[in-house]
């Protein structure tokens, strides 16, 4: 919309880089700027719905765009030369010799001639002018026509010599009479239209004639008095615009049952006891308001108070009569029907025999058309619609017997020399002329219609329209000499004829070229002067595109003559918005509406055209009609700005229409205070004709105050509305009642009497949703109460009516419903039963097309299949459907969070190709993070890629995504954060197979001094565990020391034996390596007296089983001790023995049978420990048992990177 080509996005900087390929891209993007289009255009894009509400008393609140218009102006002079040719004026007198001709070309200062493109930016426009004329621009040089000292003047002049008139249409005057203007005097231009001050006559005046006199002066306004200013076509009707509003505001509050929602939790991570500790947790949030409920509080007493005048008033309604708008505009147009519908002359055409008209025949005709003033009848014969062939005319078959008729009264008037009646006739012989393309005939009739009178041209209207007609015709014959002549009379004539008539399809062109002669001259009040006439032709021929431009130029140059404190700007801001609207440009329309609608010199009227335009175009603008928004938060300004003039007018009816909109706008955005700060308003009005709707009104108030936690004042208005109206109330309004009641009952903790008001609500009403609405709010009470199994019973049958429901109205309803006795099914671990419902509601979510109920039933699915019953398949599917449902909402922040979610569930998959389609989502998400400026979140984006492609051995990026992350990290501030994040950046390498040496570099040189700095001693302890891992890996075991004993210490003073047994076990092992066999074994010794005693688990009898055998190695092949190694073994077996492990107890078998065969020379112990060895040997299928002792074995061997 904005004519523009998008580079980038620095979101960071604030800065959208843009570019332009055409001198119309960049002359309507800059047109848009200067008519401040652009700020607003990016508010509708860019901002919430929730940012118009809470700024509404703030009018300054809103985006400033500013442009680079230095690196703009370049770039326009660039694509300048790229074109063929292009338009701007001298600077200075230059003397250029001719490469054709040879001879001196002379360029004087001011003429529009070198190709040096023009600096300021508000004379694109021009450029776009010029270069968009079909014929050649020079047909003058552009300089005055007289040293007139004035431009643009108005008052009255004297004349410098004596003049006799050459025709009926100029004014004859004598030296130093005064003439007056008529209109304005252009000095571009050789004619206006002068009055003389004695005789009172009037005629066409040679500018260079005349001089100023004293009262002569600069006129900077364009506009003639009396001058019909408007551009915008008014089809707004103040009836009909609030009957838009009470549509869009219309509620079913009075009809329809209110389902409580308040206790439904939005998060579907919810645990199996939910539901058992729900009543205490509700009745704990609103102890709050539970305080105040007390009857001494004086804003209840005050409510109180204001409903009881309210319902007194309304049950005696007065209404006040009121004067339509149509009936105002009626009386003040009485009279104005157009000539066609209440003129009686019409003269019959005889068709029968040409040959026997009588000169009597054409009497009443010549009479009529022999006048030498205007009339009002005679506008139907300059029209260039040609009106007059069924309003004046009647009985021809076709324009030919029309002609020969006319040609007949032309002879006629030409013998009774009935001038005036000749000339008109001659005129309208050639517009029948020219309808028939006999341009030359044409020609002929309006020559004649000049030079027939033989005195003053009385009629102005006809004298501009024989011109007009006239120079059309010379237009299109290409008589450029002639046309010359005649142009500058129709300059005259346009600018001193005030709603004048329009006589010809050509007078735009006729226009265009009076322009091009302000443009050349530099005249920008005559050039204001023929846009708007542009304009306004334009708009009343119904072309109001080809009327674009020509407004835009017109505001732009209003604004620099500082007209606006004048001149009101609605109106062509409204004809913008119109124009914009009907070329599908939605957000500038909006813009255009809101610089009218809300300007302050804006009415009533223009409010409301403002509320009907941004209706209209809310479906267009790009963040709203996806989310499927018909009343934006945008009309709030607009209904705000209304209002304010409806306060001391006898009707209250708009305000109360008004406030109740606001009112409703804010509570579909969770502004409860503002909606029922407007509520208020709406009751305060005294007024009201319908009683239903005084009802209506005030259980709209009662829910608010439900939905604000403030039941105790609803209840107040509920159980008032119960009283008063106990006898005129109809059964279903006492049954909306009962049930809005229950639901403040309930947050009120009476429980017996919400049951009671639902149990009457149902009995009370016949129609089926609203019975299946109560028994599903009872169900809830149940649920509130923690008694499910009459929950369930209660929700069931609530499912069942509204089953056999075929209103869809109902279905958000029903999918809340479903939705959430899916979900007590899940917390009950009956998993089939609540799948069926949660995809129930999804189904009849996508078949009512109903976008935020398909969003909550994802999230429900996404939630069960991830945790409840997982199925990877399942939730990929649902997570990226409920993406597509948050794109088209435009909610960049879930969007992003799901995009990470999806990244995660494919990366779990564990397969390239998996892990491709992560890497994609990631990128994803990253934009997105980058946008919103999230900086932890991107942190984590460019990590989690970084993972990716190390997984992927792609590591040529690798490294530089990681180091971005850390550069985010930094960019945060907070040590916390860049600690965890350069811990991951080590997980990264640490957990793969490739460059896990880089994993040092992260924990100890970066990691591990934050966290020391920090003082965070758990995060000190994983580090060191992990450096002392790697650095056994890599073999640098004097370095490992280091850091085991650091995470030995740490351990110690947390007082954790589980980590202390982990740091006692590492030391022992890094020792082992270092065959410091005494350290070692100590250090084993001390992690196996930190284990429990007894054993509970297996598992620590296997690390019983292990250390010992470690131990027993050590000692019997590195310290070469088979007696304590034997000690060792049999503890070992022992703890094998126990936890039934054979293949451990083969191993240590033969161990302890090769110690008493070799070393101890027991072959009773040898023989016993074979042959039990032997018998396990059987069980795994090992077929041969070797007792000779490996000389060449050593302990650390276990250890692979050991030597």
């Amino acid at each position: 919309e904005l004519s523009v080509r998008l580079l980038s996005v620095h979101s960071d900087e604030g800065v959208i880089m843009v570019t332009f390929k055409t001198f119309e891209e960049i002359w309507k993007f800059y047109t848009y700027y200067d008519l401040g289009f652009l700020g607003h255009c990016m508010e509708n894009l860019l901002l919430d719905q929730v940012f118009w509400l809470s700024h509404l008393d703030d009018e300054d609140v809103g985006i400033e765009v500013l442009i680079n218009e230095e690196a703009l102006h370049l770039m326009y002079r660039g694509i300048l030369m790229q074109e063929e040719s292009f338009f701007a004026k001298c600077t200075e007198n230059q003397v250029f010799e001719s490469m054709s001709s040879g001879c001196e070309l002379l360029l004087d200062q001011g003429h529009i001639h070198i190709f040096e493109p023009p600096s300021s930016g508000s004379e694109w426009t021009v450029q776009w002018f010029l270069k968009s004329c079909p014929e050649n621009i020079l047909m003058s040089t552009g300089e005055m026509v007289c040293e007139f000292p004035f431009q643009f003047a108005v008052g009255s002049c004297l004349a410098v010599v004596e003049y006799e008139g050459c025709g009926p249409d100029e004014l004859s005057f004598e030296r130093g009479d005064c003439v007056e203007i008529v209109g304005f005097l252009v000095s571009c231009f050789e004619w206006f239209v002068g009055k003389h001050a004695e005789t009172g006559r009037v005629g066409l005046v040679k500018t260079s004639l005349v001089k100023p006199s004293e009262s002569v002066n600069e006129s900077s306004e364009f506009f003639l008095k009396g001058e019909d200013r408007s551009l915008f076509k008014d089809q707004c009707i103040e009836e009909e615009t609030f009957h838009l509003i009470k549509k869009i505001s219309q509620t079913d509050i009075g009809a329809v049952y209110k389902l409580d929602k308040l206790d439904i939790p939005d998060s579907p991570h919810i645990s199996r006891q939910y539901y058992d500790v729900i009543y205490v947790n509700i009745y704990t949030l609103f102890s709050a308001s539970a305080s105040s409920s007390n009857e001494s509080d004086p804003m209840r007493k005050e409510l109180q108070s204001k409903i009881s005048v309210f319902l007194s008033g309304v049950k005696e309604p007065h209404v006040t009569p009121s004067v339509t708008q149509s009936e105002e505009r009626q009386a003040e147009h009485g009279d104005s029907q157009p000539f066609s519908e209440r003129r009686d002359s019409c003269f019959p055409v005889d068709s029968e025999d040409e040959n026997n008209h009588s000169p009597d025949s054409f009497q009443s005709l010549l009479e009529f058309l022999n006048c030498s003033e205007y009339k009002q009848e005679f506008k139907d014969l300059y029209d260039f619609s040609l009106l007059f062939l069924h309003s004046m005319f009647q009985g021809f078959a076709d324009d030919e017997e029309l002609v020969s008729y006319l040609g007949l009264a032309r002879e006629m008037a030409r013998k009774k020399k009935s001038h005036w009646a000749q000339t008109r006739i001659c005129f309208l012989l050639g517009k029948l002329c020219a309808k028939k393309y006999k341009f030359s005939q044409a020609r002929v009739y309006f020559e004649e219609a000049l030079s027939v009178a033989k005195e003053q041209f009385m009629d102005i209207f006809l004298l501009k329209a024989i011109y007009t007609n006239l120079g059309a015709i010379y237009l299109k014959q290409k008589n450029k000499d002639k046309y010359l002549t005649t142009f500058e009379r129709i300059a005259g004539f346009l600018m001193g004829i005030p709603n004048y008539i329009c006589s010809t399809e050509q007078e735009p062109e006729i226009l265009k070229y009076i322009l091009k002669k302000a443009v050349l001259a530099q005249n920008k009040v005559a050039e204001a002067r023929t846009c708007f006439l542009l304009a306004r032709l334009y708009t009343r021929l119904n072309q109001s595109q080809r009327a674009l431009p020509f407004i835009e130029r017109l505001q732009i140059l209003a604004k620099e003559f500082s007209l606006i404190s004048k001149e009101k700007p609605s109106d062509y801001y409204l004809a913008l918005g119109q124009v914009y609207s009907e070329k599908y440009l939605p957000h500038l329309s909006v813009s255009s509406i809101k610089h009218a609608s809300l300007h302050s010199s804006a009415t009533f009227m223009d409010c409301l055209r403002g509320i009907g335009f941004v209706i209209e175009n809310t479906p267009r603008l790009y963040s709203l009609g996806k989310c499927g928004i018909s009343v934006p938060t945008q009309v709030a300004p607009y209904l705000r700005r209304a209002l304010s003039f409806t306060v001391d007018r006898e009707d209250q009816q708009p305000c109360q229409t008004l406030s109740l909109c606001l009112s409703q706008l804010h509570q579909r955005h969770s502004m409860f205070n503002q909606a029922i700060r407007y509520m208020h308003a709406v009751i305060d009005k005294k007024s009201w004709p319908v009683s239903s709707e005084a009802v209506n009104a005030l259980i709209y108030l009662a829910w608010l105050y439900i939905l604000n936690n403030q039941h105790h004042f609803a209840l107040d208005i509920l159980t008032s509305m119960l009283v008063s109206f106990s006898e005129t109330c109809t059964d279903l309004q006492k049954g909306v009642v009962y049930n809005m009641s229950g639901i403040a009952l309930k947050y009120s903790s009476d429980i017996k009497q919400a049951a009671e008001s639902y149990q009457k609500a149902m009995h009370t009403c016949e129609f089926k949703h609203n019975q299946a609405i109560a028994q599903a709010n009872f169900g809830f009470l149940c649920l509130h109460t923690g008694t499910r199994d009459l929950a369930e019973l209660s929700l069931v049958k609530a499912v069942e009516l509204f089953s056999e429901l075929e209103d869809v109205t109902h279905e958000v309803n029903f999918i809340t419903v479903l939705l959430e006795l899916g979900q007590y099914y899940v917390s009950r671990m009956q998993l089939e039963k609540g799948r069926i419902y949660y995809e129930w509601a999804f189904l009849m979510a996508i078949k009512a097309n109903l976008t935020d109920c398909q969003l909550q039933a994802t999230r429900q699915l996404s939630h069960f299949y991830n945790t409840v019953y997982p199925n990877q398949a399942q939730c990929i599917i649902y997570n990226e459907y409920q993406l597509s449902l948050v794109r088209k909402a435009g909610d960049k922040n879930q969007e992003g969070e799901i995009l990470e979610t999806i990244s995660q569930l494919y990366f779990s998959l564990g397969t390239e190709r998996a892990y491709r389609s992560a890497l994609e989502y990631t990128k994803r998400s990253l934009g997105i993070f980058i946008d919103l400026k999230k900086k932890e979140k991107e942190a984590y984006a460019w990590l989690q890629a970084g993972k990716i492609y190390h997984i992927l051995q792609q590591n040529e990026l690798v490294d530089l995504y990681i180091q971005v992350a850390q550069d985010c990290g930094v960019s945060t501030g907070d040590m916390y954060f860049n600690l965890e994040l350069l811990e991951l950046a080590g997980d990264v390498f640490f957990n793969g197979s490739l460059d896990r040496d880089k994993a040092i570099l992260f924990y100890r040189d970066r990691a591990l001094p934050i966290a020391m700095k920090t003082g965070n001693v758990r995060a000190q302890l994983r580090l060191s565990n992990k450096l002392v891992e790697l650095l056994m890996q890599m073999k640098l075991y004097g370095d490992a020391v280091e850091h085991a004993q650091a995470a030995l210490a740490i351990s110690i003073s947390l007082g954790e034996q589980l980590n202390e047994r982990v740091a006692f076990h590492r030391l022992a092992a890094v020792y082992h390596c270092l065959r410091q066999y005494e350290l070692a074994e100590h250090y084993y010794l001390k992690a196996l007296s930190l284990c429990s005693s007894p054993l509970q688990f297996d598992e620590e009898t296997l690390y019983y089983v292990k250390v010992y055998q470690t131990l027993g190695d050590m000692i019997f092949y590195d310290l070469k001790d088979p007696f304590d190694a034997a000690g060792y073994y049999h503890l070992a077996l022992a703890a094998a023995m126990d936890l039934g492990n054979k293949k451990s107890q083969l191993k240590l078998c033969t161990r302890l049978a090769t110690i008493y065969h070799n070393f101890l020379i027991n072959r009773e112990l040898s023989l016993f420990f074979y042959q039990k060895a032997r018998v396990f040997a059987a069980d795994l299928n090992v077929r041969r048992i070797n007792l000779s002792p490996d000389q060449y074995y050593q302990s650390v061997s276990q250890y692979k990177t050991c030597p």
